[in-house]
């Protein structure tokens, strides 16, 4: 019942919903009590601590005023031993009760942190590859890490400080109204003048808090851009050091700027407040000496009184100041909850899956494809027009053209990466949006032109095809791309870590481990973008050398610049302008003399240069 584990999908997905009722537009209370749902045992038991603490001190008090009134007043040295051991037992007692509910607290807190941060990687890893393509991965980190670290004050401590204040005031209340009713009046007279401001402060920090998020992310985004490995060789190499503390120290100058603001806002409130916490109590003893004096109250009961104060402004000074930290929390929540209400990748809701002894047939019918306003930084325009084609299992297509053409967005596609406008893609004679998306993909493999090795071992990175692979089965592939020579040759061999984006191997190296991580998933279908790009022409054929065999029974959709990696072609598509001008075998397009013949001719002329050269 206390340990709460990870969230049911069907919990999650209720509670991410945006059909409910708002608060500040698009935080909606009803998810951040759903929240909790994990973690009902531990909140009762919680709650059950507050009461009992809040209620063991009362009791110090109390017997302060027995202690002047009885022990005092009759000069009782026993009676004075009782009440002080009443006051030690009621302060250990609290204690020791006060660490399990800070465990308590602690353990829900963690605890939603933990289901918020892995929905919320979970979710960010359903998006489509539009998503990333127009934010900046600087701006998803901040909300996945600081945003979430930002609310954990709220979750661990905030929540319980305030049932803690409730249940306080609530139980002192009950107290001092039974000590003398007159007396509790004066007391609760200062509390309207703690409460009522809250709301404008707490709405200004709430849109202030806002602001210093989204600066949050341009830090994050400026830091995550020029420190990476990429960005500060680009920095050097162009020497813009200067320019980017520049940049960064305007963000950050903003930023600083929109903190002391936040920092500053509601000082005179809470100036206010600690002036009430002298007041209320001054008045009271003001109050109470008159009432002594006339013989309505005892001394001990006066000073009880005072002592109960502390126990009602403190809280109601403390609910004050948590009002404001929540309401400028819920900017936080809400821009976590604005990425979970985004659109996962197109729906997944198959009708059938694909078939164990997939062929690999490809199909094109009439595809048209464009990116809307959403999916790209640029102007909304169509890529493909009408794109139309057959591959039949184990054959090597090929396709060409200049950069921009369409030849990528074609292969993005059959697995896919987006949906097309228009016609279909067919796998098997499957269209691929009634194929389940693991399914599908697990049928393909993808080697790109820019290779990303994970900062690990050779070992776990090529492991990465398949979770699964023996030993034997990770030397196989490696020797079938021609690098297993390569890595014995390395210190720790196969235990080597390839350091960031694998940038301890050259980029031969690298495409290389590429293609032997997708040789060792063994897909039926597999996809070359530019794979033989980064390679010399020993390592190219190499490369080649290894395909050969290995496309062998595949269906293989190779996009190439270099039209001699794919001379054994089965058919040839020339894309230009996102249609298929051309199609055929290498020596039917040559006896054509058109657009692939002209493409042949200017490449086979730079090589030649560049060999005269």
């Amino acid at each position: 019942m206390m340990s709460g584990g990870p969230p049911t999908h069907l919990m999650w997905s209720s509670m991410f919903n945006p059909d409910k009722p708002t608060m500040h537009g698009k935080v909606q209370w009803r998810r951040l009590g759903r929240l909790f749902l994990p973690y009902l045992g531990a909140a009762w038991l919680t709650l059950v601590c507050i009461i009992a603490i809040s209620l063991l001190g009362l009791l110090p008090i109390l017997f302060t005023k027995w202690l002047i009134d009885d022990a005092f007043a009759q000069r009782n040295l026993a009676s004075a031993g009782w009440d002080v051991l009443g006051m030690i037992l009621a302060a250990i007692t609290a204690g020791g009760i006060g660490v399990y509910q800070g465990y308590l607290s602690a353990l829900i807190g963690e605890g939603i942190m933990r289901d918020l941060r892995t929905s919320l990687v979970a979710h960010m890893q359903s998006m489509s590859l539009s998503f990333f393509t127009t934010t900046k991965t600087g701006e998803i980190m901040n909300r996945v890490s600081n945003d979430v670290d930002n609310i954990d004050n709220v979750l661990t401590g905030t929540l319980a400080s305030i049932v803690t204040n409730v249940v306080m005031m609530l139980t002192t209340t009950v107290a001092i109204l039974r000590l003398d009713w007159r007396l509790a009046l004066v007391s609760f007279a200062v509390i309207p003048l703690m409460i009522l401001p809250l709301s404008p402060v707490g709405q200004r920090m709430y849109e202030i808090r806002k602001k210093t998020r989204v600066k949050r992310d341009e830090i994050e985004a400026i830091t995550q851009e020029t420190l990476s490995l990429s960005g500060i060789i680009l920095i050097k190499s162009f020497v813009r050091e200067a320019f980017e503390k520049q940049r960064f120290a305007g963000v950050a100058q903003q930023l600083m700027h929109l903190e002391i603001h936040l920092a500053m806002v509601g000082r005179w409130f809470q100036a206010l407040i600690g002036a009430m916490v002298i007041i209320g109590p001054a008045l009271v003893w003001l109050a109470g000496a008159w009432l002594f004096v006339q013989h309505q109250v005892t001394l001990g009961t006066v000073v009880a009184f005072v002592g109960f104060l502390g126990r009602l402004y403190a809280p109601a000074s403390s609910l004050a100041g948590v009002q404001v930290q929540i309401v400028s929390a819920l900017a936080v929540f809400e821009r976590i909850f604005e990425y979970l209400d985004r659109a996962p990748e197109a729906a997944d809701q198959p009708t059938r899956l694909v078939p164990p002894a997939i062929t690999g047939a490809v199909d094109f019918d009439s595809v048209s494809f464009g990116y809307t306003a959403e999916e790209t930084t640029l102007s909304p325009r169509e890529i493909l027009h009408e794109v139309s084609f057959h591959i039949l299992p184990g054959q090597m297509a090929a396709f060409v053209g200049h950069s921009g053409a369409g030849k990528t967005t074609i292969t993005s596609l059959v697995p896919r990466f987006y949906d097309v406008t228009a016609g279909a893609v067919r796998i098997d004679s499957i269209d691929v949006r009634e194929l389940a998306l693991p399914a599908l993909r697990a049928a393909i493999g993808i080697v790109t032109q820019e290779t990303y090795l994970f900062h690990d071992t050779i070992e776990k990175n090529l492991r990465y095809g398949r979770m699964d692979a023996t030993q034997d089965e990770i030397v196989a592939a490696a020797q079938a791309a021609n690098i297993h020579e390569t890595i014995m040759s390395l210190p720790a061999g196969y235990q080597t870590v390839v350091g960031e984006r694998g940038h301890k191997l050259s980029g031969g190296e690298r495409q290389r481990l590429a293609i032997a991580r997708v040789l060792l998933k063994d897909p039926r279908i597999l996809i070359l973008d530019e794979a033989t790009s980064a390679l010399d022409s020993q390592n190219e054929a190499l490369i080649q050398a290894a395909l050969v065999p290995l496309m062998q029974g595949r269906t293989s959709l190779v996009i190439a610049h270099r039209l001699s990696t794919i001379l054994a072609a089965d058919c040839i598509f020339v894309v230009a302008h996102g249609r298929i001008i051309e199609s055929g075998k290498h020596a039917e397009l040559l006896a054509r003399n058109g657009a692939y013949a002209q493409l042949y001719r200017d490449q086979f002329e730079r090589d030649q240069l560049i060999q005269a050269q």
